[in-house]
């Protein structure tokens, strides 16, 4: 879902973000289960005075970008480092822990439908001894904090070969069920049976676990890259006859994951909440005058085939985390512009807006100088604070809330996280 650091997607992503070369494609933003029940074990209240309000962290396993901070370490090391992370954010005054649970058509818990994830072991299908997703759930909720699991639904490999999966994977034993594209493997959303295969592999965690939310990033169908073609022309010619352009069609592929996931997540674990963080712009306004007035490279509607606008205001949705990557100011993407753009979008539609905020690029030489001051990530909430819309934050991603290189994290929390406060009812 984010930047290059954020994901081993996000080259493919970058070849064509030409006004932001580290915007959503780092969002690598991507685990057991007990009876359902009709609300979720929700933690105990923070005490603090302040009304609720998201105050997230994404913590990414894909490529071990956050967490394990390697494979292969004991399952004793990976505990603890986990634990860290949630002591972390308890002592950052967050409340809300999106841990990626299903990076690469995999899992970070014991699935009946899908390999154990080689970002925990090295070896995708191994055991890794203890239950991920089970534990962090348990050890959130005794801190307070939402454990919101965090999904992927299409990528399959950071690689473009099958024969390097485990051999009981299911994209090894449905082999048309994948399309390989820019280097890498995916699923087809075209494919009616990609998508219940996809939709019941990841409703198996919320079977088995009470966690708060599922949550899908940026990845719908893949970053454009230039010169390369997605091909799913036997699905579209076997599914798409009736829609009148193939971007039509494939929208439709999406919008109906979107609905039935919802109707799952509902059906399953009534209080469940589901949430999407998408790339930050829907629409140049250039291309059509409902768009922001942006002139962004990527637009999820055109590009990803994602009408995320349209999830917002239609309510298909609990809540939409837009990551606005960009500093204030920034001329293809101006924060200052989209923020009011997407609180425009959320009102009066009941779904709830939070921002998906860059925190990575705080102090990174290779960004503008704007992310050099400490302060901006600060100023965002400032601006957010005049937009009822907005209620709350999300920060991309652990390593950095932890870290903190440059102290913009704490700048953040001494100047509008004085006080804990509850997640959103």
């Amino acid at each position: 879902m984010r930047p290059v650091s954020r994901r081993t997607f996000a080259a493919a992503a970058l070849s064509v973000l030409t006004m932001l070369p580290e915007a959503s494609a780092a969002h690598g933003r991507q685990q057991p289960q007990p009876q359902p029940q009709s609300q979720p074990a929700a933690g105990p209240g923070r005490g603090g005075a302040v009304g609720g309000e998201m105050r997230g962290v994404w913590v990414a396993s894909v490529g071990n970008r956050d967490w394990p901070s390697a494979p292969g370490l004991s399952a004793t090391r990976q505990r603890a480092e986990l634990i860290a992370h949630l002591d972390t954010a308890v002592r950052r005054r967050l409340n809300t822990v999106i841990l990626q649970v299903r990076p690469t058509a995999d899992a970070l818990w014991p699935s009946p439908h899908e390999p154990w994830s080689q970002y925990l072991t090295g070896t995708q299908g191994r055991d890794p001894g203890w239950d991920p997703l089970g534990t962090a759930v348990e050890e959130a909720h005794a801190r307070g904090l939402e454990l919101h699991a965090w999904f992927n639904p299409y990528r399959v490999a950071p690689h473009a070969d099958p024969g390097r999966l485990v051999a009981s994977h299911p994209a090894r034993r449905n082999p048309d069920w994948v399309v390989p594209y820019a280097g890498r493997l995916y699923y087809n959303p075209g494919l009616p049976e990609v998508r219940a295969f996809v939709r019941e592999a990841m409703l198996d965690a919320v079977r088995r676990y009470p966690v708060d939310a599922v949550h899908f990033d940026d990845y719908f169908y893949p970053y454009p890259v230039a010169g390369q073609t997605f091909d799913d022309t036997a699905a579209h010619d076997a599914h798409g006859g009736g829609f009148p352009t193939r971007a039509a069609w494939r929208r439709d592929n999406i919008d109906r994951l979107v609905r039935e996931t919802a109707a799952g997540i509902k059906d399953i674990r009534p209080g469940t909440r589901f949430g999407i963080s998408p790339f930050g712009v829907w629409r140049n306004a250039g291309t059509d005058p409902l768009g922001s007035d942006t002139t962004a490279g990527v637009q999820t509607y055109d590009d990803l085939y994602a009408d995320t606008r349209r999830w917002a205001r239609e309510n298909w949705i609990d809540y939409i985390c837009p990551q606005l990557y960009w500093n204030i100011g920034f001329a293809a993407a101006d924060y200052a512009k989209l923020l009011p753009w997407w609180a425009e979008v959320v009102r009066g539609s009941g779904t709830r807006l939070y921002v998906g905020e860059a925190l990575y690029k705080a102090g990174d030489p290779a960004q503008p100088a704007a992310w050099q001051d400490p302060a901006e990530l600060s100023r965002h909430l400032t601006l957010a604070a005049r937009h009822p819309e907005a209620r709350g934050h999300v920060y991309f991603a652990a390593r950095e809330v932890a870290d903190d290189p440059v102290g913009a994290m704490a700048r953040v929390v001494a100047d509008h996280y004085g006080r804990p406060a509850d997640p959103p009812a």
